[in-house]
């Protein structure tokens, strides 16, 4: 921070910090303020008739202020909104010194400084439901410079809308746009409210290990570490899937947990290598019930957080209510591609994406040609809510075979926008079956596939124990609130997305 050069308003800023010190005046007190209202509680509280409100102490951001002489008006801003401020010297200086006001309201203090203030509500002159200043305190001193909105012949000044300087400086955006807030407010009414829905399922939430020897439960690139006692690598997890299937071998009968996931790939507007991903586990439940699960789920976060099931996103209305359509992924690839892909080996596989223009590389084997016919043909095209289901055996090393069609598994994957939100099984319990699926990923991994996965012995170890019948389900929590609040980029729901490193600024020659 020694090395940036400040600009003139922060110079000033900084020289006002030291004035208010000469006077005495810590410009960073003691946390404490007894706040005992907001602004919100006062705008749709207040009852001139009643007279209430008359004894409130409220803290917030100085947003604007107006100056006549002995007596000022302000904008308060606090977590919940803005509420006008009235300031009168002869009120916050009754006696002679009339320091606070003359000097440090109207001189030392600047927009953006955090303030505490005791009085009463009333409405102005013009009919304005303001806060009456007894007393004003210096809570904190702002020294950058807030992007204030600015109109003047119709055009708009220092609106703080540049995406990367938003998602680096998403305290700002948060000040300045406080609309953003209501995305995250839903978030969290996103999460609570699934877990009210999992909790009353009689499903527990539990805790699984982040670092892991195996990287298992998905085909992904992990990060990898090492940790110097054990002299040992260690992953990032890039799925909790194989942790909470032990727990059920254990003998708990259902359990979920909210987990921080991590992935070494590309980012884009759907993907963050760290993200949040709920996944539960179901003994004696299957696929099929599942879909139904999730269905009712949806529908409920969505009255929830939006008082509807339809959503409007990007240019389409999506909605959560009533029964998703549910189609096999061969049936989904002869819909929207025009070709049949059933039994067909890697060799006609490879021909069918070269016919088709679907780009390929040599590591990929059936499971992956097949996908990348489906996404490149029918994902997009799967608008409103819709389970893929009943993918081959190829695409899904940890699923139950299908109950009709041994070169199927009980699986799908829910659709929204083009986007897959979530993936589910019948979960596959065989411990020799398990064992030559993740040899077939060892295969895969030899080929050159970094995504394929380990072979994880001990999970199969707790796959010979026995687990009973089982049904899972893994939800990115990202995604779903991108639909359930219509953003369009993951990185409009994430606090402080990733990014490149900033720019340093060089350093000034002497």
């Amino acid at each position: 921070m020694a090395n940036i050069e400040l600009s003139e308003q922060e110079i000033l800023r900084r020289e006002s910090l030291a004035k208010l010190r000469e006077l005495g005046i810590e410009p960073y007190p003691a946390p404490l303020y007894p706040v005992n209202a907001t602004a919100k509680e006062i705008t749709e509280g207040y009852d001139e008739q009643k007279g209430n409100f008359q004894e409130v102490c409220i803290a917030g951001r100085v947003m604007s202020r107006r100056i006549m002489g002995a007596a000022s008006f302000g904008e308060l801003q606090d977590e919940t909104g803005r509420i006008q401020i009235y300031v009168k010297r002869d009120e916050i200086c009754p006696g002679e010194d009339k320091t606070m006001y003359n000097t440090v309201w109207k001189k030392l203090l600047d927009i953006g400084d955090v303030i505490g203030i005791k009085g009463f509500a009333f409405i102005t002159q013009t009919g304005q439901l303001s806060v009456h200043a007894k007393e004003l305190t210096l809570l904190s001193k702002s020294l950058k410079v807030l992007p204030i909105v600015k109109e003047m012949d119709g055009k708009v000044f220092d609106a703080f809308t540049d995406p990367e300087l938003r998602y680096r400086q998403r305290y700002v955006d948060l000040i300045v746009n406080p609309q953003v807030k209501e995305t995250f407010i839903k978030r969290s009414q996103i999460i609570a409210t699934m877990r009210e829905y999992f909790n009353e399922a009689g499903c527990l939430e539990v805790e699984t290990p982040i670092l892991q020897s195996i990287p298992g439960g998905a085909t992904a690139r992990p990060f990898i570490t090492h940790h110097n006692a054990l002299d040992i690598p260690l992953y990032l997890r890039i799925a909790n899937e194989l942790y909470l299937k032990r727990l059920i071998v254990g003998g708990f009968s259902g359990v979920y947990e909210f987990a921080k996931d991590f992935r070494n790939e590309g980012m884009d507007k759907t993907h963050n290598p760290e993200f949040t991903c709920m996944e539960i586990y179901v003994a004696y439940k299957d696929y099929i019930w599942m879909m139904d699960f999730v269905e009712k789920m949806l529908q409920k976060i969505s009255l929830r957080v939006n008082g509807t099931t339809k959503v409007k996103i990007g240019e389409h209305e999506v909605d959560f209510g009533g029964t998703f359509r549910r189609l096999p992924i061969l049936d989904a690839i002869k819909e929207y591609a025009g070709v049949d892909v059933k039994g067909m080996d890697e060799d006609q596989l490879r021909a069918t994406c070269k016919q088709l223009n679907v780009e390929i590389d040599p590591s990929m084997g059936k499971g992956k040609l097949i996908d990348a016919i489906f996404g490149a043909y029918a994902e997009e095209k799967l608008i409103q809510p819709t389970f893929i289901t009943d993918y081959p055996v190829e695409m899904s090393p940890l699923t139950k075979r299908h109950r009709e069609d041994p070169t199927l598994t009980e699986r799908f994957e829910l659709f929204v926008c083009g986007k897959e939100l979530a993936n589910a099984y019948s979960e596959l319990n065989d411990p020799i079956d398990q064992l030559e699926r993740f040899e077939e990923q060892a295969a895969l991994k030899s080929k050159g596939d970094d995504e394929a996965m380990f072979i994880d012995y001990d999970f199969v170890r707790a796959l010979e124990y026995g687990m009973p019948p089982t049904s899972g389900l893994g939800m990115g929590i990202d995604r779903l609130t991108m639909f359930m609040t219509g953003q369009t980029t993951i990185q409009d729901v994430l606090f402080f997305p990733q990014m490149r490193p900033e720019k340093t600024a060089p350093k000034k020659e002497d």
